[in-house]
């Protein structure tokens, strides 16, 4: 089928995509998007590769966890959005079931039950409820006219904290974090009242009293203390935050120099290559280095959020303005207890940290905002 001609305004060049550009055209893919992510991943690997303390292994398999993510944002572009919209609440029924397996027949890791093994490679299944969720509640809302009534939004509710208690439950802090969030981003772009929005804060007191109470473990409440004085137990739940610190100060304008940082090479920085890498990259390339990388964030950012107003439909717009925040999100929330102005709740910098199944999850959802923008049909004029 003939591609039909794009007529540019007068006194604009035509255009002449090259072969390269109708290949990733075919293939669903946007380039600015594309092209960004993959600078952001290089970054990464040269972060990690210093982190690691130049541990070839450990970017031999983030190098295959990328590829296995490119290929899975690949295979979600090629899937139109009607076809997204019709799946979503088999996805999200299904995510809800594994939530319930893993806590029946999980793996527990470090006080946790947060994995399923399933021979060929384990994966943890809460993950899935980061697509799954927005991915359900757009599709809930989308039914009817914006802004939601009432009762849809209570409805709407009830169908993000359910998957939200079954994480914690694992315990999963920081999970269950986003899931949270992902849900009442797509409740907050359907367009929710000042109104609503008072009452969620009003409500969200008693709620956070409950929790601290019964909901949360001793771990976790000391996280929040650490947070409000880490200087309270130096050597001890204080120790991350403090070095931390330390190595983001320590970097200065210029920072050290690739493979020249010390708090990280001297072993002072725990967790430095998932989720205080950020404070690796602080301290080895400073200030220039994190206006560099904040800048290739703000370029994916900016690039979802306009695909996400250019989206054609309700469904498709909720979901790229939702998964587009809950990436910034990921950025707001590991930069912030990396240095110091949040608690540590366990979120890796996205993109950047070394994992596999958040990663994968997160390519997954660029590639929903490729086939969103991609499969656009061409309107009358």
């Amino acid at each position: 089928m003939t591609r039909p001609r794009v007529h540019q305004p007068s006194g604009l060049p035509e255009s002449n995509p090259t072969r390269a550009d109708g290949l990733l055209a075919d293939l669903h893919l946007d380039i600015p998007l594309l092209t960004g992510l993959f600078l952001l991943c290089g970054f990464g690997l040269v972060v990690l590769y210093s982190a690691s303390d130049q541990h070839g292994g450990q970017i031999e398999r983030q190098l295959f966890r990328l590829g296995a993510a490119f290929v899975g944002t690949l295979l979600v572009a090629q899937i139109p959005p009607a076809q997204l919209r019709r799946w979503s609440p088999w996805f999200y029924g299904f995510a809800l079931l594994l939530l319930i397996t893993v806590l029946i027949v999980g793996e527990i890791g470090k006080g946790a039950q947060r994995w399923l093994d399933i021979g060929v490679f384990r994966f943890q299944p809460s993950e899935l409820t980061k697509l799954s969720v927005p991915m359900m509640i757009a599709w809930f809302l989308a039914e009817k006219p914006l802004p939601p009534q009432w009762k849809r939004l209570l409805a709407a509710g009830a169908m993000i904290l359910l998957p939200v208690l079954l994480i914690a439950r694992q315990p999963d802090l920081g999970t269950s974090l986003l899931v949270a969030s992902a849900g009442i981003f797509v409740l907050f772009l359907a367009g929710l009242s000042w109104r609503f929005i008072l009452g969620m804060m009003i409500t969200a007191i008693p709620v956070g009293w409950i929790t601290w109470e019964w909901g949360m473990h001793d771990y976790q409440r000391d996280r929040v203390l650490t947070f409000l004085d880490p200087e309270s137990d130096p050597l001890g739940t204080g120790y991350h935050i403090i070095q931390s610190k330390i190595a983001i100060g320590s970097g200065g304008l210029y920072g050290k120099g690739w493979l020249n940082g010390t708090q990280s090479h001297l072993e002072f920085l725990p967790e430095r290559t998932t989720d205080f890498i950020f404070a690796v990259l602080s301290e080895e390339f400073g200030l220039i280095g994190i206006l560099l990388l904040l800048t290739l964030y703000l370029l994916i950012i900016l690039r979802g959020m306009y695909i996400a107003v250019q989206a054609q439909d309700t469904y498709s717009r909720l979901l790229a303005g939702t998964v587009t925040l809950v990436f910034f999100f990921y950025l707001f929330i590991n930069t912030g207890m990396v240095t110091g102005i949040l608690p540590v709740v366990g979120v890796p910098l996205p993109l950047v940290s070394y994992g596999g199944t958040s990663l994968v999850t997160i390519m997954i959802g660029f590639g929903i905002l490729m086939s969103i923008h991609t499969h656009r049909k061409l309107l009358p004029t």
